[in-house]
């Protein structure tokens, strides 16, 4: 029974490792933060998913009213906006 459970337990931190995001280009940066800007928002900690689906993330943006957390598509067009 032990065994199975640390079967189950390494198999999930294999897949988590698998989806981890990465750290976006300097490029990418400036345009994330210039679409940021177009909302009222700033700064974040910005990161790109990895399963290839081209989006991008900014975990507690400065905006308006508080923190939020961002996302935006492969064109860097915001597609959510949440509070944090």
């Amino acid at each position: 029974m032990k065994r199975i459970g640390l079967m189950i337990c390494g198999l999930t931190m294999a897949a988590s490792a698998a989806f981890a995001d990465d750290k976006v280009s300097e490029d990418e940066g400036k345009k994330i933060q210039a679409a940021l800007a177009a909302w009222g928002c700033s700064g974040g900690e910005m990161e790109k998913e990895s399963e290839g689906s081209g989006v991008f993330e900014v975990d507690d943006a400065t905006c308006k009213g508080g923190q939020y957390d961002v996302k935006l598509n492969s064109n860097f067009a915001v597609t959510s906006i949440s509070r944090d």
